[in-house]
Order: structure tokens, then sequence, then C-alpha cells
């Protein structure tokens, strides 16, 4: 079976937070998806409350702490993010915006994002469109069409019944989990691999024989 790993972003403020808990659901339901497929997944969660001063460290010298690097590494590893984030002001969270900018800015290239983001009123749920998912745009991440916005009454018994909650989940973990199949596996290029400059069979034997005219 072919194993993929997702890392989850959430930048809920509060413990129990709405934003983790939609991020939970987010995850488990593109796990479940990607079984369909027959591809195993594992999981990391990163929890920004719990990097906060070492991110702002980190933009106020340059430098990552130990911890803060480990979760860096994580996600830019990762075959998919799910990254959730409360909405305030209209916009995702100064603690999102703040660990997106610590990440390099090629280091999310082509990787496929599903996004959450949680709020009081479905009235911000339109931050998805015009404020997030322009956000990975510019780092040319492959965010999925569908977007999860959880209003307060979601979580409650006066969410969408057209569109509820559960649906919308689903929707956007079967999106991922089809762009994780359809995303071939990193390859790691080792620069000292004749086959990375000669090209796959060849030694340094054909080289020289095509400079001796061979």
């Amino acid at each position: 079976m072919t194993t993929r790993r997702i890392a989850v972003i959430s930048a809920g403020l509060s413990n129990p937070s709405s934003t983790r808990m939609l991020a939970d659901r987010l995850a488990a339901e593109t796990v479940k998806a990607l079984a369909g497929h027959d591809v195993d997944a594992s999981v990391d969660v990163i929890e920004l409350r719990d990097y906060a001063h070492d991110i702002t460290n980190n933009m106020l010298t340059g430098f990552a702490p130990p911890a803060l690097e480990t979760a860096i590494n994580t996600v830019v590893s990762a075959d998919a993010l799910i990254v959730v984030t409360p909405i305030f002001s209209t916009s995702y969270s100064g603690l999102f915006k703040s660990f997106i900018d610590v990440l390099d800015p090629d280091a999310l290239t082509g990787t496929p994002v599903l996004i959450g983001a949680n709020a009081g009123t479905a009235r911000h749920s339109l931050a998805i469109d015009y404020a997030i998912r322009p956000l990975f745009a510019y780092l040319h991440a492959e965010a999925v069409s569908t977007g999860v916005f959880a209003a307060s009454s979601d979580w409650g018994g006066a969410g969408d019944d057209v569109a509820p909650l559960a649906k919308r989940v689903e929707k956007g973990a079967r999106e991922l989990a089809e762009a994780i199949v359809r995303r071939e596996a990193s390859a790691v290029v080792d620069p000292y691999d004749p086959a990375t400059y000669l090209g796959e069979g060849r030694s340094f034997g054909h080289l020289l024989g095509g400079l001796a005219g061979e």
C-alpha cells in the first residue's frame, strides 16, 4: 500500500478550539478518502499557538529555534497540507500569516492544499477565496477547489441545511485525496549520482566513449 504524509496547520488560539475541531475532521475524512484509493496516510498536526513566541523570534532574528525548525520541516516535506485559520477582521489570523511568512517562498510549490476557516458568522465565508486562496496561489501551492468554512452555527443545530458541514468536509477531503493520488511522490535527486547528469543507465564509460567518437 502506498503511504503519504499530511501536515495539518491549525491556527486556533484557544484550547479546545473550533479551528482544531475543523482541522481534525478534515484530516480524518482525508485519511478515509485516501484509504479508498489504497493509500495509507499519516497525519502530523502543527498547533501554531504552541510556536507563537518562536515564530516572533524567527521574524525578528531570521533564525528558527529548534522546535519551530522541526515544525517547518514537517510542513514543507509533507505530501499535502490541510490549513485551518480563524477569521479575524475579515481575513486570516496574524499568527497564521506570520507562520507562512517564515517559510521559504518556494517550499510549497506544487503541494496540494485543502483550505479551511472558521468564524462566528457565515458572513465571513468568502474570506477563503478573497484572502487565503490567493496567499497559496502566490506560493505556487495547489489549493483544491473546495474550501471548507465553518460558522459557529455549524457546530450546533442551526447550520446550513442545504450544504451541511459534514458534506462540505467530505467534498473537500475527497478533492485533496484525489490531488494526492495524482501527484507523484517527490523524487530526491542525488547531485553525486551519475544518473543525474549522464542519464539513467549510463556511466562515465558512456561519456568517455562518446568523447572518443564511439
